[in-house]
């Protein structure tokens, strides 16, 4: 039993005996969940999740995130939970930002439950797994189609108190409809052989493509491919074809301080149209890569020995299929990357590990790229990735910032809700899917832990692997000899120095190791914005809440410029120029 409790929360062996004997021994009230007969045909695996409010101002799945109002989570893993059958949360069930469920406050809530489903895969390297599939909704457990959960109701929780509070789940969460062709954007999904081959069922990557104006008018004309990296794309995004909608509600961006910022997002979405279709604009395709998959909204678009060959498949799969239907020139010189954040750090990633397939990389506030500076954490130096610890105090690593240094949450809060939302790397969110993506495999099938999630101790050992692996700074620097003369002009690099999550960090010492490259030199740009918050892109001029709208209107034009100075002799620079 004792055994069971330490696998099951990954704690060391004190912590998991101290939250059985309180489980045993307490009295304090539970939840005894159920779900409808109508809703549940077979055995279930998933994370059910306990959520409570103390306002009603959305429903209790919706309340829960890294800011200082979010609303309070408690999680359990379940397995083969049988039709008819009840599941109990209780003292077992880990939570965030509370603990355990005895620390609630006395007092009255809005509950809801929730089951995020998991399903079996049974891998290539021979390891069984269970995992939330994403089902078009990006991997967010509180939206994705075919999770079950209940209707909110009010109560009133003691935890001094015993007995059970009863839980029916009676909704499902619907289908999300594939977005349809029109005469701009177009759709493709294609079954990857080589992710299925690693997954062990058919699974499927896609992209939405933007056509360049003229593309029916010139049917012999074939175009450069502008590959735009980033988050689970619903659609092509930042494009409308139409003004503004002048019956939008009032808003306010909380992020940026900006009123009525839905109806600057589609008026900045219509400019783009009207620049994509007017004279003078480079006739390039751009695309949006859909590789959404059971650990996260994107895959990284690397090799990872636990996602499987997400690189090889849209490289060697999925970009060329794209090219081939729509009239790709189909060269690596007439490829390039560009994306914001984790689309930062991929546009580098697939240069630098593909040099031959891209030219040039345009990475705005990249996803650390240098592991000395993972947010604001030292992976080979540090023991904990929570405190800074000394003799006589731990002081807290910070996570979140805004433009003036003013910390909003702390590395231990970001990752207490994680592992509230799911063990084993399975929450869907951020550090858990850099784990999934640059670690080994554990002896279990997962992932192995880079640290520890609970206490926050590092494996030195796992750190080496990343390393080696994924530290694009090291990597570059590592295998310039092999790869200099492919990567010299293409690499450019933008951050603000006041990124939200510390990402700069890692760009000064990528800038540094970069400076020194030589035989041949770099040639690469790196650029900074003064107190520029999370997700600065190179952009001077505009602030930074227009800039982030603008990435194809900023890269493709300048791409268009850079590559004649890159394309092979005899490359077809002018056809696409109309």
């Amino acid at each position: 039993m004792l055994t069971a409790v330490k696998s099951f929360f990954r704690l060391p062996l004190m912590a998991a005996a101290f939250l059985l004997l309180a489980a045993l021994s307490g009295q304090a009230q539970t939840f005894r969940v159920t779900i409808t007969p109508a809703l549940q045909q077979a055995a279930l695996d998933g994370r059910l999740l306990l959520l409570l409010s103390n306002n009603d101002k959305a429903e209790p799945r919706f309340q829960v995130n890294d800011a200082a109002g979010t609303q309070l989570v408690f999680g359990v893993d379940v397995e083969g939970w049988q039709p008819g059958a009840t599941q109990l949360v209780d003292m077992r069930a880990y939570g965030y930002p509370l603990e355990r469920l005895k620390d609630v406050p006395a007092g009255d809530y809005y509950v809801q439950v929730l089951l995020h489903k998991y399903e079996t895969f049974h891998l290539k390297t021979g390891h069984t797994v269970k995992l939330p599939m994403d089902r078009g909704e990006g991997q967010h457990w509180n939206e994705a189609p075919g999770n079950v959960y209940s209707t909110p109701v009010k109560i009133h929780f003691d935890p001094s108190t015993s007995g059970e509070i009863a839980l029916m789940i009676d909704k499902v969460i619907p289908p999300i409809k594939d977005p349809q062709d029109t005469k701009y954007v177009k759709h493709i999904r294609i079954q990857s052989k080589l992710l299925t081959e690693f997954w062990g069922r058919p699974m499927y990557i896609g992209a939405h493509i933007l056509l360049p104006e003229g593309f029916d008018e010139h049917p012999n004309v074939k175009y450069p491919l502008a590959i735009f990296h980033g988050h689970f794309p619903a659609d092509f995004g930042d494009w409308r074809t139409t003004p503004p909608d002048e019956n939008l509600p009032y808003d306010t961006s909380t992020r940026f301080r900006i009123a009525n910022y839905h109806k600057i997002e589609e008026q900045l979405a219509y400019d783009f149209y009207k620049e994509w279709t007017g004279p003078n604009f480079p006739r390039v395709l751009a695309i949006e890569i859909e590789h959404a998959n059971p650990y996260y909204d994107d895959s990284y678009a690397v090799n990872s020995e636990n996602l499987g060959p997400y690189g090889d498949a849209i490289t060697y799969e999925l970009i060329p299929e794209i090219e081939r239907q729509f009239r790709g020139i189909g060269k690596g010189w007439a490829r390039f990357t560009y994306g914001g954040s984790t689309g930062g750090w991929e546009a580098l990633a697939v240069q630098v590990f593909y040099p031959d397939e891209y030219n040039g990389c345009y990475a705005a506030c990249p996803d650390p790229v240098d592991f000395h500076h993972y947010t604001t954490i030292d992976l080979y130096n540090n023991k904990n990735a929570y405190y800074v610890e000394s003799d006589y105090r731990k002081t807290p690593r910070p996570g979140e910032r805004d433009y003036l240094g003013h910390v909003s949450t702390e590395v231990h809060e970001m990752n207490q809700r994680e592992l509230a939302l799911g063990t084993r790397s399975r929450s869907g969110d951020q550090f858990d899917i850099w784990e999934a993506v640059f670690s080994p495999s554990d002896a279990d099938g997962y992932p192995k832990r880079i640290f520890d999630k609970y206490t926050g101790v590092i494996d030195s050992s796992v750190a080496v692997y990343w390393k080696e692996h994924f530290d694009l700074t090291h990597i570059i620097q590592r295998d310039w000899p092999k790869i200099g003369d492919k990567l010299k002009g293409k690499i450019h690099i933008y951050v603000g120095t006041m990124d939200t999550y510390y990402l700069n960090d890692a760009v000064y010492d990528a800038e540094g190791v970069l400076k020194k490259l030589n035989n041949p030199a770099c040639d690469c740009q790196v650029d900074y914005g003064d107190r520029a918050e999370h997700c600065w892109n190179g952009d001077h001029i505009q602030p930074n809440y227009i800039s982030r709208l603008r990435y194809h209107q900023m890269y493709i034009k300048k791409w268009a410029e850079e590559v004649k100075t890159r394309a092979p002799k005899g490359a077809d620079l002018k056809s696409w120029r109309y």
